[in-house]
């Protein structure tokens, strides 16, 4: 059937196997690349001389690059071809199986920054190498501090893991029911991808993205697996199920006698000085950044200078610190009067320490508010060029501290937001209400708009025609009712407001369109008239009158 994988093959090792040689020497460092000039392997630690970093922590490449299996120096068994962007696939899919397992992968897909597809993978992978297949505990041949003596264990070690917990995840499509991933405990659909872990049972099925070391949660790369305890894990971790690890060369401890130190495990000549490689057992030693020193080299690479006597500030004395300045307790002192500053409010001027009242008696400013000096220490308010004690800093009406309250300068005081409302805010003068908003001006004086009003009837005049008499405020209506010439033909009021003319003789006044003659209703705007009593009429019907 299409998909089914092959035999899996029994595995067998040599050290002639493992043939992949893997070089860093030059490559930069990704935690510090602006201090590393490349990678120089120390002598027996698996770090850089340069920076001090892992070397994993390094570019880190391969001669050669081969797979798991080359590797681990299995004799049986094909390399897969890879049908898929990535130069490597599991054994045993078709190209279309091998494109379904990398999208099963998801998010668990491995991911290098700077790189993506292929690339990420590929570099991924080389470093997976690296730290899930460590040389060392694959092979004598890479062993540097194994004694003669712990050979045989090794050995037995090597050839029992290899035996009975070491073996490559068989990647399927599964085709029968739903069953249970051991991973995630979800199910793993009919047509999914899945991942058979042998050495845990003929079910042991799981998701390709649950795949992983129980351990340090990495994707097993190339499916390279060890069983313990029913759970899956890489080789290096397998490993320290069963025996410590060396944190300085990185290999496993054989030996009965080994130190501990730091929660962490050493061969008994490998805990030394992260600087000058002496021996730290029975010695005094400072851990910085979770590495060991030794007291000189530590005083030498990390102790700070006093300002004061410009010698290194031991790790047996106390090291005082203010602005990235450091000084001995006993040199802890006013640059002035000599006294010492510790556990005092001091003050700092020109990159030299003072007492308060030494600060205070040449450099302290002084509060606009009471004219006093600020004492060493003191809390200061500002305001512009302008600086108060936080208790002098207050409304110049009602005297109330402001602190951080808000706050309005005029001129060269300050003012509480109500006092400076009550003092200066604009007034509707008809009611003497503060107004806030929407106010009218008349004469050049505020008004709320609702305030601002006939005076006869009180209608609101915001907006309408008005006019004014005696400095009050009219509408056209009470105006003319109240104020204006009525006309003598029709008796309304002769407001004027628009523009409009009107015409006086004598004690009588008339609008210009009831200016007309009381016979004809000619208009005599502009015209000679007679008067006749009461009436005006023109000069053609007073001749038909007196005819």
């Amino acid at each position: 059937m299409n998909g089914t994988p092959a035999r899996r093959p029994k595995t067998a090792f040599s050290e002639e196997g493992v043939r992949i040689k893997e070089v860093s020497e030059g490559r930069p460092c990704d935690n510090c690349p602006e201090l590393c000039p490349g990678f120089i392997p120390h002598s027996w630690r698996k770090t850089c001389k340069s920076c001090g970093c892992e070397r994993l922590q390094h570019a880190v490449y391969h001669e050669e690059l081969a797979s798991v299996r080359d590797r681990l120096g299995l004799r049986e068994g094909a390399r897969p071809a890879a049908h898929h962007a990535y130069d490597w696939a599991p054994a045993g899919l078709t190209a279309k199986q091998t494109e379904l397992y990398w999208s099963s992968l998801g998010e668990r897909a491995p991911t290098v920054p700077g790189a993506s597809g292929a690339a990420a993978w590929r570099a991924w992978r080389t470093r997976a190498l690296a730290s899930q297949l460590p040389r060392q505990d694959l092979s004598l041949a890479h062993c540097n501090h194994l004694e003669d003596k712990h050979r045989q264990q090794y050995e037995d070690f090597v050839s029992a893991r290899n035996e009975i917990a070491l073996d490559i995840g068989e990647a399927r499509q599964h085709h029968d029911a739903s069953t249970e991933c051991l991973g995630c405990n979800k199910l793993i659909r009919t047509g999914n991808i899945a991942v058979l872990a042998p050495r845990l049972g003929d079910d042991a099925l799981f998701h390709p993205a649950c795949f992983s070391c129980s351990e340090c949660c990495e994707l097993l790369v190339e499916l390279a697996y060890c069983a313990f305890d029913g759970r899956l894990y890489c080789a290096r971790h397998y490993a320290e199920r069963l025996k410590p690890r060396c944190y300085a060369c990185d290999e496993l401890i054989f030996s009965g006698e080994y130190t501990k130190a730091m929660n962490k495990d050493w061969h008994s000549g490998h805990f030394c000085c992260w600087q000058c490689d002496e021996s730290l057992t029975g010695q005094r030693y400072v851990l910085r950044d979770d590495h060991p020193y030794c007291i000189k080299c530590y005083e030498s690479v990390f102790a700070n200078g006093c300002e004061e006597c410009s010698k290194t500030i031991g790790i047996d004395s106390k090291d005082l610190s203010y602005k990235d300045k450091h000084w001995h307790e006993a040199c802890f002192l006013c640059a002035k009067c000599r006294v010492s500053l510790v556990d005092k409010q001091f003050g700092s001027k020109l990159d030299k320490i003072y007492c308060g009242n030494c600060y205070d008696a040449q450099f302290a400013s002084r509060c606009d508010g009471c004219g006093e000096v600020f004492r060493a220490g003191t809390k200061k308010m500002e305001y512009k060029t302008r600086q108060w004690h936080e208790k002098c800093f207050c409304c110049v009406v009602c005297k109330n501290a402001i602190g951080t309250k808000s706050f309005i300068p005029r001129e060269q005081e300050i003012y509480c937001a109500g006092c400076y409302e009550d003092k200066f805010a604009t007034r509707c003068v008809k009611c003497n209400k503060i107004i806030t908003q929407g106010g009218v001006t008349y004469k050049n004086e505020p008004w709320h708009r609702e305030c601002f009003t006939c005076t006869n009837c009180s209608t609101s005049l915001a907006g309408q025609r008005f006019t004014s008499r005696d400095e009050k405020p009219y509408c056209a209506e009470c105006f003319g009712e109240l104020f204006a010439k009525r006309c003598t033909s029709c008796t309304k009021p002769i407001t004027g407001i628009g523009g409009t003319r009107f015409i006086s003789f004598e004690d009588r006044h008339w609008h210009n369109d009831c200016f007309i003659c009381a016979q004809c209703k000619t208009s005599l705007v502009g015209k000679g008239f007679i008067t006749d009593g009461q009436d005006i009429i023109c000069p053609e019907c007073a001749k038909q009158k007196l005819m």
